[in-house]
């Protein structure tokens, strides 16, 4: 049986603004195999921005 760390890692999201901010969430592997991207706030440049999944 898989645990729970098999199936939802725990990913960090990087902003493509350049300003080093990362949130940290958990994802489903089976729905999206690959690198995350989402439209995130990011405090340091005070707009949303594209965030990428780093490991």
């Amino acid at each position: 049986m898989a645990t729970r760390t098999d199936l939802r890692p725990i990913i960090k999201l990087r902003s493509t603004a350049g300003t080093g901010f990362t949130y940290v969430t958990r994802k489903n592997r089976r729905n999206d195999p690959d690198r995350m991207t989402l439209r995130k706030y990011d405090p340091v440049v005070r707009r949303h921005v594209e965030f990428k999944e780093t490991r």
